[in-house]
């Protein structure tokens, strides 16, 4: 089996939720406990810190990741979706999973995977557990997938629990309001496990507060503190990720972290990490800046960020998948900008079509491109050294870009 072989048929044995979207979600971890058994229960042989929220879980957990490593730990990293490819998931010391190693987990599981009808995410977490075990890590660091109660990630016994934030996104499958959204995500807080909750958000405070107490778990919100860190990645909204990454590493009582070392991890995240599509800058003049939020709470803070770009003209590549609130982000964006209106290439994807028409009922004018790239290609054709490139809406379209 090759490399490509494994991957394909990795996708083509259950919906694939970053493609095909609600029919590939599952609301059950019998899977994932079935395979954990089958693989000897590795997430029972490392440490772990399990990080969940709606925005910001990403930088958080490469950051907590890039500390770690900066204080001299083996440290296991996974995170999804990929941009650009699948070994993008799985990391030890910002170092991708081989694509051996991917072929050598499928071919010896393949039996038990197609007799249990696993999911891709499921079968990738599994993958993950097995490799760190394999490759003998001191501590990973585990993004949640989707919510975090029913996500199959939330098998393992952390040391600490972070909940970077709640929005609305995903809405079909966690809810309609924030208070029910975020009674998924707190669904990754264990028993006497401490807890760092990003954000203070008044109208959800009590429901983690309650779970915590429940669990017997001391709970902190990192937007309490007063201290500031710098980071390399780019982006106002980064200050939030640096004090839940810098709270959590504080109560790891048994690795010995310096504050040096939380110093250099934050200014070498994408040098220890690789992460990419967080305000990523990829040229100037024209300035041109891709990034992966794509729900309203991280709009917010991008989009007032890109306010303050200094440009003559600001082109926008916009794309964005089917399930989303269009009613909801597309007012966020500005009127007075050249747009390029495209589809991501997955199953996902919502028109160009549907997308310019919906977009022009809130003012907002621009043309249909049949692909990403060419929409690229447009913009920076049109674009003088003075203008700035915006591009996202979707991670998916920033994953066709880089």
């Amino acid at each position: 089996m090759t490399y490509q072989e494994a991957l394909d048929w990795m996708f083509a044995q259950l919906p694939m939720y970053q493609c095909q979207g609600k029919t590939a979600f599952k609301k059950d971890l019998t899977n994932i406990i079935a395979l954990s058994n089958e693989l000897e229960n590795p997430e029972k042989k490392f440490k772990t810190i399990h990080v969940g929220g709606t925005n910001g879980k990403g930088s958080t957990s490469h950051m907590i990741a890039s500390v770690l490593q900066e204080a001299g730990y083996k440290v296991g990293l996974y995170t999804s979706p990929h941009l650009k490819n699948f070994t993008e998931r799985i990391r030890i010391n910002g170092q991708e999973i081989s694509k051996e190693n991917v072929v050598e987990f499928i071919s010896e599981n393949k039996t038990f995977l197609e007799k249990q009808g696993l999911s891709f995410f499921e079968m990738t977490v599994g993958m993950a557990f097995d490799y760190f075990v394999k490759e003998e890590v001191d501590i990973a660091v585990i993004e949640v997938g989707l919510g975090g109660r029913l996500d199959s990630t939330n098998i393992i016994i952390p040391e600490v629990s972070v909940i970077t934030n709640i929005g609305l996104d995903h809405t079909q499958f966690l809810g309609e309001t924030l208070p029910e959204i975020a009674f998924e995500k707190a669904g990754i807080i264990k028993k006497k496990t401490p807890v760092i909750i990003g954000e203070r958000q008044k109208e959800i405070e009590n429901i983690f507060i309650d779970k915590a107490i429940e669990c017997e778990s001391k709970i902190l919100f990192a937007s309490d503190s007063s201290e500031e860190f710098k980071t390399d990645l780019l982006g106002d909204y980064q200050q939030k990720n640096t004090k839940t990454s810098v709270e959590t590493i504080k109560k790891l009582s048994e690795f010995n972290v310096s504050e040096e070392n939380i110093k250099k991890g934050l200014l070498k995240v994408v040098e220890n990490t690789n992460l990419k599509g967080r305000w990523q800058v990829l040229q100037e003049k024209p300035k041109i800046i891709c990034d992966t939020a794509h729900n309203k709470e991280g709009l917010i803070y991008t989009l007032d960020q890109l306010k303050k770009e200094k440009k003559e003209t600001l082109h926008i590549i916009l794309g964005v998948v089917s399930d989303k609130n269009l009613d909801e982000i597309l007012p966020m964006f500005p009127k007075n900008a050249t747009y390029y209106f495209c589809k991501p290439n997955i199953p996902r994807g919502l028109s160009e079509n549907i997308l310019k028409e919906k977009a022009s009922t809130f003012g907002i004018k621009g043309e249909m491109f049949d692909s990403v790239n060419q929409a690229f290609d447009e913009a920076k054709e049109n674009a003088e050294s003075n203008d700035v490139i915006y591009i996202g809406g979707s991670t998916f379209v920033v994953a066709e870009i880089l």
